[in-house]
């Protein structure tokens, strides 16, 4: 049975894939619109892209819990599309919060200031350096480029999991040598 405007509700539920290719042809603009104009700060499509992929996704896993009519699905659909988007939003603003803290300049701060701030990411750059190739190459493109985990791992061809596992590594790494830096310990 092929879905159309009476009958895709019914069909999604049943776990028809057809219907779910039915709602990506007739919902995508909405959902993409939605998505940018909530992601649109960050100026990344790739993002944004994810982010839609997830909400089919998920109206894919919970379609059996909806209850009502297309205008009421349609509705549904929009919510899905904000409130993943926010949670998507709050993740990335927490990421750039901690990239900023660690790099961001004032205007009103004096020279020494600035001074030191330069010293500490020449500190920084020289800690990353001690990793390997692979690790600087996954950290530099997580913490400065804001990349996410999946697009290093496509690039990279490597799992999700394996590039999350490397940047906790390299962050206790770090953490350890920076220690050792700030105590008077050798780089090298």
């Amino acid at each position: 049975m092929k879905s159309n405007e009476t009958n895709f509700i019914q069909l999604l539920q049943s776990g028809k894939e057809d219907a779910l290719e039915y709602i990506v042809d007739k919902y995508l603009p909405l959902i993409k619109g939605i998505t940018y104009k909530v992601l649109s700060p960050f100026k990344n499509d790739g993002m944004v892209d994810e982010c839609v992929n997830d909400i089919f996704l998920s109206i894919w896993h919970h379609a059996k819990d909806f209850n009502g009519d297309s205008t009421k699905f349609k509705s549904w659909v929009c919510s899905i599309a904000k409130f993943k988007a926010i949670d998507y939003y709050r993740k990335s603003a927490k990421n750039m919060e901690i990239i900023s803290e660690n790099l961001e300049l004032s205007p009103t701060d004096s020279a020494e200031k600035e001074f030191e701030r330069k010293v500490s990411r020449s500190e920084l750059m020289q800690l990353i350096n001690r990793l390997d190739p692979i690790d600087q190459q996954i950290f530099i493109r997580r913490f400065f480029l804001g990349e996410n985990t999946e697009e290093i791992g496509l690039k990279l061809g490597k799992t999700k999991a394996s590039i999350d596992n490397r940047i906790y590594r390299c962050k206790k790494k770090l953490k350890v040598h920076s220690s050792k830096f700030l105590m008077g310990g050798s780089l090298v």
